[in-house]
């Protein structure tokens, strides 16, 4: 296997309610992650496109769209990849590999999802798409249901943990102040986030609005390079792990993200490295228990634990692994295909101190850790920068 591949171009559109339409932003974001990169149209050898449910938004085949952002680009090969919410990270491992295999020195990676204009009920239907159909057949409230469900348990065994939640929200909201990519760039607090009100309802079970992650649409892409071409500044891959645990909840402890931790500890022992050695990381907080247990999944604190790394302060953007300081998908927003993507550009910007105001000092290591379903799909990369 060749040397491992390096991220040389970078772009990121808004997320948020867009009138881009899906073609708008798969295209802008191609053309301007190859002018970042220095990188002419004709020299890709392969794109691929992350989507998770494009049928949302009736285009059903949105790989070729990329197309269109170059007359050059014709007949490049063009593959969607979906893996429901990590069909951004899968689309970057699908890079990684064919220039690893020798196949190609540059490839565009797109993620991208239009989900606004498809309305509460086909949202919530087609999001339900990364569930275990016999299993979530009746469950209220679309994914946020199944998160509730999570939630409930993990307070059984563990404790109301309220509190913690609240404070993860009003994190994440702190720092997609920030970050002008993010779709909620207003601080809430957590006494906000804490109570139900007419302004934070609840959604499902124990969760409130402030809990779920945004509807969003965007789009983010990456041009991936073998080590030796040419290029003004790069990201090194230092290490990346994919983990694939049952679809059915039934067959799995709910109350703990045993995929994310078995892609986590893989993707610290490939890198050789360990918690102490990042200087960030961002994870996948669709909902605020879900980050909560990605703390547990991390090591970061034992099982039934991680309202500690919230509480001390572990994670906030001075603690001792700041996590999500780009927003997170809570704040920043959750296009469901552009999510992991866009995960690693918000991880290579840090890198390449070019985050601006959500910056934090020194950053030459962080990790990214994003999931499909519920921690179905689980993928961990650690970033490096290059000199």
């Amino acid at each position: 296997m060749s040397a491992r591949p390096h991220i040389i171009g970078l772009a990121h559109t808004r997320f948020g309610k867009l009138d881009a339409s899906l073609e708008d932003l798969i295209t802008q974001v191609a053309r301007e992650a190859m002018t970042d990169a220095g990188v002419e149209p004709a020299q890709i050898d392969a794109v691929y496109v992350g989507n998770f449910n494009s049928g949302m938004y009736d285009q059903e085949f949105p790989a070729p769209l990329a197309l269109q952002a170059h007359p050059d680009l014709r007949f490049t090969p063009t593959t969607r990849v979906e893996n429901a919410c990590a069909s951004g990270s899968a689309a970057l491992h699908q890079g990684l590999d064919r220039i690893e295999a020798g196949r190609a020195r540059r490839v565009l990676v797109i993620g991208a999802e239009k989900m606004t204009e498809a309305g509460p009920e086909r949202i919530a239907r087609g999001l339900l798409g990364a569930s275990y159909r016999p299993e979530s057949a009746d469950v209220p409230a679309g994914f946020a249901g199944i998160f509730a469900e999570v939630a409930r348990q993990y307070f059984a065994r563990y404790g109301d943990q309220s509190d913690a939640l609240a404070a993860i929200a009003a994190k994440n909201h702190a720092n997609g102040v920030h970050n002008p990519f993010a779709q909620l760039r207003k601080e809430l607090g957590v006494a906000f986030c804490r109570e139900v009100s007419d302004r934070n309802p609840v959604v499902a079970g124990p969760l409130k609005r402030t809990d779920c992650s945004p509807v969003s649409d965007g789009a983010a892409a990456l041009v991936l390079a073998a080590p030796d071409v040419p290029a003004r500044r790069r990201v090194a891959i230092a290490a990346r792990t994919q983990a694939t645990d049952y679809l059915p909840l039934s067959r799995r402890d709910v109350t703990r993200l045993d995929g994310a931790g078995h892609a986590w500890g893989k993707a610290l022992q490939q890198a050789g490295v360990g918690l102490d050695d990042l200087a960030f990381a961002e994870v996948h907080d669709c909902f605020t228990i879900a980050e909560l247990m990605i703390y547990e999944s991390l090591g970061l604190t034992p099982p039934g634990q991680g309202r500690r790394a919230i509480e001390e302060g572990w994670v906030m953007k001075d603690g001792r692994l700041p996590i999500n300081p780009s927003g997170g998908l809570k704040a920043k927003g959750h296009p469901v295909g552009a999510t992991g993507v866009s995960m690693h550009v918000m991880a290579a910007k840090q890198l390449l101190g070019e985050a601006g105001d959500f910056q934090l000092p020194g950053a030459r290591r962080g990790a990214v850790f994003n999931m499909g379903g519920m921690a179905v799909a689980n993928y961990a990369s650690i970033l490096e920068a290059v000199d």
